[in-house]
């Protein structure tokens, strides 16, 4: 999944252990519309691409370039399930937090008790668990529905909802820490609550309505963080898919101990573990946070967050995590720890060892595993590998590149020269006769700083682009404005183009018919594409072999 699935999953490995042993979880949008349907000027949607397209020449433009049928259509299914598999974690965290978890063997006594037979227990159960389903993936439709499918797509690079993210995230995580609860008006509560007392269908639906109103203070915070991921996504059915795998990870166990009572009997009691979810939770929530400001904070040049202030600032999150599994840290709701556990222990040695682990980034190390998370290597204002400050080029020839002073000191990984502006790139292309690699990139986007960090950090694979290619690296969500005279109408969007990445993407999609980044072409230095397109690849051999085709392409050619 992107790169906050990677998030949610540490959330539900790291609450896991207190469960099981309870003794003590990109682009400029202004220019383009989006609606259904195949790609056009107005059926666009921007995202994060793992995927090849393939690349054809227009006569009688620059560049065209043709998308391999099915590309986007096979990028939003893959962004649908990470949604899904995110839902499913949320939902199972869920579980374990103190408004839900005592409550599954009461509902589910209810059932076995007060039905006939158990065969009518069972469907009773499943009847419950389907309403459950159907509830929160309404929710997920509502929220849909209220924002609209073009407002979803352009939340993911608008700066003031990601900065809303940022504080709702941080809201989450006060409550999660025992600042307040955030609950539902109790009359409300109460009138859905007395209507489950009615017998049939309609009160197994008031009955799992009252379940998710009651529970509100401890899901609202993962539900909340669950549809601001989605919607983040840019997906129209995001939200309904994120709310259908929360729904089903919360309605499997009500099922499943309805069809197998004897299994209630291996669940932990409840306890003070149920608020150190929480607690931790919490701790997650936060680090969250951090990554919806960053993405603002890169966009909009505010310079706050840079590479080393932001792993100093998940250094403090996580060794505060760290401290309160072991004891050192205390927060109101919780019991006293009298002794540490075996798994509580562990837990505790494996975020300290995160810790650990984040500490030489502060000095340039890359961090591969996380890098996808931070913000990139070229914000680090000390790098151990290449001097305080430095900024190794791969050529230089002279010119004045344009647009360097936006985004090489912040933008650009640390040992590449590329150029900003894509006719200029074209023109030092043919002085030096060599191709022109485009880089589509953004600030925010995750798979671009995974693929600098991890691919472009080989030595073979940083050879060929440093001598064998002019770099053009083409930020498609830069907010920096464009001058005055340098502003156009898109004949292809018939959009306003204000900004800088707002002729990057225009361009991208009115040349390549594209709308994922990293998107990597390589053309001759009359434009002419040389091999077919690719997006994100973390093969190194196979990224290599696609720079060495474009190679031997242009010399082909020549």
């Amino acid at each position: 999944m992107k790169t906050n699935f990677k998030l949610l999953t540490l959330l539900f490995l790291l609450i896991l252990p207190l469960a099981m042993f309870p003794q003590d979880s990109t682009a400029n949008m202004e220019g383009i519309e989006f609606t259904d349907g195949t790609i056009s000027p107005d059926s666009l949607s921007f995202e994060e691409s793992l995927d090849t397209v393939t690349a054809s020449v227009d006569s009688s433009k620059t560049i065209a370039a043709t998308a391999k049928v099915g590309g986007s259509g096979e990028n939003s299914k893959k962004s649908l399930w990470s949604i899904f598999i995110a839902g499913l974690v949320g939902g199972f965290a869920a579980l374990l937090m103190p408004c839900i978890f005592p409550m599954l063997p009461l509902t589910v006594s209810f059932f076995t008790k007060q039905s006939g037979s158990r065969a009518s227990g069972i469907s009773k159960a499943l009847l419950y668990g389907l309403f459950i389903i159907v509830i929160y993936v309404a929710l997920g439709m509502i929220i849909t529905i209220a924002f609209g499918s073009d407002a979803l797509n352009a939340l993911s690079t608008n700066g003031i909802f990601n900065f809303i993210f940022f504080l709702l995230l941080v809201v989450f995580a006060a409550s999660f820490f025992g600042a307040f609860e955030i609950t539902l008006p109790s009359s409300f509560v109460n009138k859905m609550d007395a209507k489950s007392d009615k017998g049939g269908l309609i009160g197994l639906f008031f009955m799992a309505f009252s379940l998710s109103l009651v529970s509100f203070s401890c899901t609202g915070p993962i539900i909340g963080t669950l549809l601001v991921e989605a919607a983040s996504k840019g997906e129209r059915l995001g939200p309904a898919i994120g709310m259908l795998g929360f729904s089903i990870a919360l309605a499997i166990p009500f099922g499943l101990f309805a069809m197998f009572p004897s299994m209630l009997k291996s669940l932990p009691k409840s306890g003070g573990w149920l608020n150190s979810v929480k607690v931790v939770l919490g701790f997650l929530e936060l680090a969250l946070a951090l990554k919806f400001l960053s993405n603002v904070d890169l966009a909009y040049h505010w310079n706050w967050l840079d590479r080393e202030v932001f792993l100093s600032l998940w250094i403090v999150v996580f060794g505060l995590m760290g401290l309160y599994l072991i004891g050192k840290i205390k927060f109101s709701h919780d019991s006293d720890l009298k002794f540490l556990s075996v798994p509580r222990t562990i837990l505790a040695i494996v975020v300290f060892s995160f810790v650990v682990y984040m500490i030489p980034g502060l000095w340039g190390a890359p961090l591969k595993s996380i890098s996808a998370f931070l913000p990139p290597s070229a914000t680090q204002d000390f790098d151990l590998s290449t001097g305080v400050g430095s900024s190794s080029a791969a050529h230089t020839d002279g010119k004045v590149k344009k647009y360097a002073e936006i985004f090489h000191g912040r933008g650009t990984p640390k040992g590449f020269d590329p150029y900003y502006d894509y006719d200029q790139a074209l023109a030092t292309a043919k002085e030096l006769n060599k191709p022109v690699l485009i880089d589509f990139t953004g600030w925010n986007c995750v798979n671009c700083r995974k693929m600098e960090s991890n691919v472009w950090t080989d030595p073979a694979v940083a050879k060929l682009l440093k001598e064998e290619f002019v770099m053009a690296e083409l930020f498609v969500d830069d907010k920096t404005e464009l001058p005055a005279n340098e502003q156009f109408v898109s004949k292809y969007s018939n959009k306003k183009i204000k900004t800088i990445g707002n002729k990057n993407s225009d361009f991208q999609a009115s040349a390549f018919n594209s709308n994922s980044q990293p998107l990597y072409v390589i053309v001759d230095p009359n434009g002419q594409v040389l091999v077919p397109q690719s997006g994100a690849n973390y093969n190194v051999e196979q990224y290599k072999a696609f720079l060495q085709s474009g190679v031997d392409a242009f010399k082909k050619k020549n």
